[in-house]
């Protein structure tokens, strides 16, 4: 009897252990599956840059970023924090906070190895890295976000909303674009109402290239409404080559000036555009509107929420 009573009895301790193992593997499959679930949601998007579609990381955490336009935008929305590697030595003085994130490099040559010790979750580059993309896919993905010189708005846009459906920001992107859309319209009403041409130069050491529509600086014509003073400039990456005689004979009513010098470095004894004997004679000369533009954020940035406005601040001192 008492075996009996025994082996009942460790029957039912065997069954109600299986019992309470069955429900604790039950629990941990189900906050497995729901610990999985949480954590796949969300975790990639794919979105489109200059080359094609990429995927990428949802809210990276950890990201690299070479293209300064698309670091002023990341800042502007908030996301900021996630920056952990600039080319720090080629920053535009509006960013100069980020000079406390990790060196990555130069602008025009990735330090690869930095960038492989930071382990990123995202590289964001510009033209000047184009040739590096492929090695730094391989560390992280990476998007290249360039700015079309033929419409140069636009594309600016499309790139802001980018990075704002990557990091989650798209709200705070649509009201800012908005403002800059105000602003861009205000700008481009006064400056088509007026009869006033105007000319684009960089100058580098005492070198002049001139630019216009379809160029790195065409948002000046295409965005900002300014007419041309000549319409037949060569449109390309580095301005066609031109002198003081040129600047004289196209006579702008309005003479943009970019100082590349001041943007990078160098010997700049010669670059005082305004200055020049022949340049005063223009009427942009004479009447005051020989205007420099912020050299850091017109010839190492651009194409950002931040860089536009300022740019816009730069060509309203040709319409007071």
């Amino acid at each position: 009897m008492k075996k009996k009573f025994l082996a009942i009895a460790t029957v039912s301790m065997i069954a109600l252990l299986t019992l309470g193992a069955c429900n604790n593997n039950d629990k941990k499959t189900t906050d497995g599956s729901a610990s999985k679930e949480s954590s796949s949601e969300a975790t990639s998007i794919t979105v489109n840059d200059s080359n094609g579609s990429v995927e990428v990381p949802k809210n990276p955490k950890k990201v690299v970023v070479f293209d300064n336009g698309s670091l002023d935008t990341i800042d502007a929305l908030g996301a900021g924090d996630a920056v952990v590697g600039a080319p720090t030595k080629n920053l535009p003085k509006y960013l100069d906070s980020y000079n406390k994130v990790e060196s990555a490099g130069g602008i025009k040559e990735p330090d690869l190895e930095k960038i492989n010790q930071l382990k990123p979750d995202m590289i964001i580059i510009s033209g000047r890295q184009k040739d590096f993309q492929d090695k730094l896919s391989k560390i992280a993905p990476t998007i290249y976000l360039a700015v079309d010189a033929k419409d140069t708005w636009n594309s600016t846009k499309n790139n802001i909303e980018t990075l704002a459906e990557i990091f989650d920001k798209q709200d705070e992107a649509k009201t800012k674009i908005a403002d800059l859309e105000k602003e861009i319209a205000d700008v481009k009403e006064k400056a088509q109402a007026s009869d006033e041409i105007a000319l684009v130069v960089l100058v580098n050491e005492g070198q002049l290239s001139a630019y216009g529509k379809g160029s790195r600086f065409g948002i000046v014509h295409d965005t900002f409404g300014f007419k041309q003073a000549d319409d037949n400039i060569e449109a390309s990456t580095h301005g066609q080559s031109v002198s003081y005689e040129y600047v004289l004979e196209k006579n702008p009513d309005i003479l943009f000036v970019v100082d590349r010098t001041k943007a990078i470095g160098g010997d700049d004894t010669n670059d005082n555009v305004e200055n020049n004997e022949l340049v005063k004679q223009t009427n942009a000369g004479k009447n005051g509107k020989v205007i420099s533009l912020q050299p850091d954020v017109w010839y190492l940035s651009g194409g950002g929420l931040e860089s536009t406005h300022l740019m816009i601040e730069d060509v309203q001192k040709a319409l007071k």
